[in-house]
């Protein structure tokens, strides 16, 4: 007798362990499917949707240097038709900090001749260090004009075959070729500048154009640098005086 009963005993207190076991892994399963990334903040800073890593921090060897996180869910690019979602930090993370210069952004053509090719010349610099690609963009707020409303027209280039536009560039050698437009050469300058006798005109967004890519790259990079240079061309008909437009370039990261 005492041995059954000692078995029956054991045996309930057996499945109450179990049935108390069970509760336990049954409300944790419950309050985890309604868990979330918290908000953490202080007077100055705040981060969301944190997560636990096993391991991150910045490695560096002569010549390499090395930022990661390990142990970081559902980390990586991912893909369907018509969406691309880059998660986790290291999309985010860069150790190239995003930057746009320009070197000179007051240009002077100075006294203009006709027939006479002036040019002018600035620098875009642009680093680059996170996942997507950045884009630099330009546009002109209308065209050059004086004080009494008189305007040098945007080029068209050598014109007939070697016409180009706001986004194909062609040869533009001809003086009697007259306009203002730009070349570009460099890292990550648009393709359709082939050598430096090929130009475009500005998109005007007087005239409601989209502004026009000129620098472009997938990869990380720093200081990139593409030169642009201004030229301008009149008539023996323009009318003298002081010209100016304002020339917009305008560069934009992606992650």
């Amino acid at each position: 007798m005492k041995h059954k009963t000692w078995n029956k005993t054991r045996l309930k207190t057996f499945l109450k362990f179990f049935f108390t076991l069970f509760f336990i892994a049954s409300c944790f399963m419950f309050h985890a499917s309604l868990t979330h990334g918290i908000n953490m903040e202080s007077p100055r800073f705040r981060i969301q949707f944190s997560n636990l890593n096993t391991a991150s921090g910045t490695k560096s060897s002569e010549g390499y240097s090395l930022s990661d996180t390990v142990g970081q869910l559902a980390a990586g690019r991912f893909d369907s038709e018509g969406y691309v979602v880059k998660a986790g930090f290291q999309y985010l993370h860069s150790i190239i900090p995003f930057r746009f210069t320009i070197t000179d952004t007051t240009i002077d053509f100075g006294p203009i001749n006709p027939k006479t090719f002036s040019a002018a010349k600035t620098n875009l610099i642009v680093s680059f260090g996170s996942a997507g690609n950045y884009q630099v963009t330009a546009n002109e707020e209308g065209k050059l004009r004086s004080a009494s409303g008189n305007t040098i027209p945007d080029t068209t280039c050598n014109g007939k075959s070697h016409t180009c536009s706001e986004n194909v560039a062609k040869p533009w050698t001809s003086l009697t070729a007259y306009g203002f437009g730009y070349h570009l050469e460099g890292d990550d300058a648009a393709s359709d500048f082939i050598d430096s006798t090929y130009f475009r005109p500005f998109p005007d967004s007087s005239e409601k154009k989209p502004p026009a890519v000129v620098m472009s790259n997938v990869n990380v990079g720093k200081n990139r640098t593409a030169t642009v240079t201004f030229k301008v061309n009149v008539s023996p008909d323009q009318v003298a005086g002081t010209y100016q437009t304002v020339i917009n370039f305008t560069a934009t990261p992606s992650f």
